[in-house]
């Protein structure tokens, strides 16, 4: 599809920015509301429900009621799966409209906001309605005279809180797994990027999900989701945000009623490459990708750059001539692989730090500097930085956007140190031909996920997570069920 009939069809998108609740459109009981407009040119998309705690009670209390009658928990697991399927074709009945959502709104280019946020997102969906009905209990190994039952519940009225840089997929992560289980779930998409989340609450109402199972409310942090995490009756909170809100979030569950919080958070994850490393080319255009590839606003950015000093200067060589892959371009444009950054804000945070590297002493060799500024939108060339220090701000720091810092080192062990030294711990890399290296470095690196020879392989079969201020508990896999159902045990007495 080209860039003319992809903004054709930007032209023509209605798009309803009010909330959902118990199956219906509706306006804040404030009749307050806040813009959303697209980082790509500044264009008005649509005045947003602006929800607050009056909203997040009657969400919650819609909720409760649709938890407590089994208009959904007490459904065959079978049936809800039924019902996730249908969501499923639904999404890809309008995976078009979906990716539009995706890219005006975020500023993501649109051909990844159809080919890997929409799939990515269905298939989520489509995974755990399969799952559901192929979960079983467990027997305890006890003694003749009684039989013990482990069984899962679905927790109640789980709270999901998403960010806006994959706002449909990580939506997704969160919503499917505690639907399949049973819950009844309000999500609160960020307000940057809350259009897809709606419409997706269109679409699971057509798939036949009851009306006040599944509620989105869009508003600000401060006000919806800090009332969500402090919220009596939210039996589950599933965050993923930065680790400072990460800390709130998980503070208010415990002021509140101990609900469980579990935080998908921030990173500055490591990418180490050895001189035996088996595909040089590879290596370098997997560390350009993966740290640049969403703009760099994702947790898992490989956005710390390790290469073996007998390389470097050959590494950045090619590095620098593929820098002009990655410049920004018209997110509407099929071929564009960098889009915009989200917002002003966002933007000034980037070119901040970018800033700050000069002025500590890093050598910026290519890019880092705004462009497109007569557009409206928020476009900025991705930067790379040699002669970085530990102690300096974008060694240390999560940018949340297209900056790579690289450093050089002779000794594994003291890559894998330097690696290790930060509070995040999400996602890790290494590049090697020797077997005994990479397990080496996959055992020492503490990170929930370790890329070995490229930082691009995912899958919902395999959880995501992190170690230490990256968060707690997983995203994706079975293990996800862990956070939104409840094991119980029948103990049942056999003998006289």
């Amino acid at each position: 599809m080209t860039n003319t009939v992809w903004r054709q069809r930007a032209a023509a998108l209605a798009m309803d920015g009010r909330a959902f609740i118990n199956g219906d459109r509706v306006a804040a009981l404030s009749g307050r509301t806040f813009e959303t407009r697209s980082p790509i040119d500044g264009r008005l998309l649509a005045h947003v429900a602006r929800c607050e705690a009056a909203d997040v009670d009657v969400a919650v209390a819609v909720a409760r009621q649709a938890f407590d009658d089994g208009r959904w928990a007490a459904q065959a697991p079978a049936q809800r799966k039924r019902h996730l399927i249908r969501l499923v074709e639904l999404m890809v009945e309008h995976g078009d409209e979906l990716a539009l959502l995706e890219t005006l709104d975020m500023g993501k280019p649109v051909q990844y906001s159809r080919s890997v946020d929409v799939e990515a997102a269905a298939n989520c969906v489509r995974w755990y309605g399969e799952a559901i009905d192929k979960l079983y209990g467990e027997i305890a190994p006890t003694g003749a005279g009684t039989l013990a039952l482990v069984t899962r519940e679905a927790v109640g009225v789980v709270a999901a809180i998403v960010p806006w840089n994959y706002p449909l997929l990580m939506a997704a992560w969160k919503i499917a797994p505690a639907l399949a289980a049973g819950n009844s779930v309000i999500l609160k998409p960020s307000e940057k990027s809350p259009l897809s989340a709606l419409r997706l609450a269109d679409l699971a109402l057509q798939a036949g999900i009851p009306p006040g199972v599944f509620n989105v409310l869009p508003g600000f942090g401060d006000e919806a989701g800090s009332a969500l995490a402090l919220h009596m009756d939210v039996d589950c909170l599933g965050f993923t945000g930065s680790t400072a809100v990460g800390k709130k979030i998980m503070q208010y569950g415990g002021q509140s009623n101990l609900k469980r919080v579990w935080t998908e958070l921030g990173g500055k994850s490591p990418n180490i490459v050895c001189a035996d490393c088996p595909d040089f080319d590879a290596a370098v255009k997997g560390a350009l990708g993966a740290v640049f590839f969403n703009q760099g606003e994702s947790c898992n950015a490989p956005s710390r750059l390790y290469v073996e000093a007998s390389i470097k200067e050959r590494f950045i060589e090619q590095a620098l001539a593929l820098m002009p892959d990655y410049a920004p371009g018209d997110p509407l444009d099929p071929s564009t692989v960098m889009g915009a950054i989200v917002d002003q804000t966002q933007l000034r945070g980037v070119l901040g730090y970018i800033a700050s590297g000069k002025e500590e002493g890093a050598r910026l060799l290519a890019g880092g500097e705004q462009v497109s500024v007569g557009s409206g939108g928020y476009y900025v060339t991705p930067a790379l930085f040699d002669g970085v220090e530990p102690g300096m701000r974008i060694a240390r720091e999560e940018i949340f956007g297209p900056v790579l810092a690289v450093f050089s080192f002779t000794d594994l062990d003291d890559a894998i140190r330097q690696a290790n030294a930060t509070t995040y711990g999400l996602q890790a890399g290494i590049w090697t031909s020797d077997l005994r290296k990479a397990h080496k470095a996959a055992r020492a690196l503490r990170a929930g996920t370790v890329h070995v020879n490229q930082y691009a392989q995912d899958d919902i079969t395999v959880p995501f997570g992190g170690y230490k201020q990256s968060g707690n508990g997983r995203d994706k896999s079975l293990h996800a069920f862990d956070k939104y159902t409840e094991l119980k045990t029948t103990w049942i007495k056999l003998d006289e």
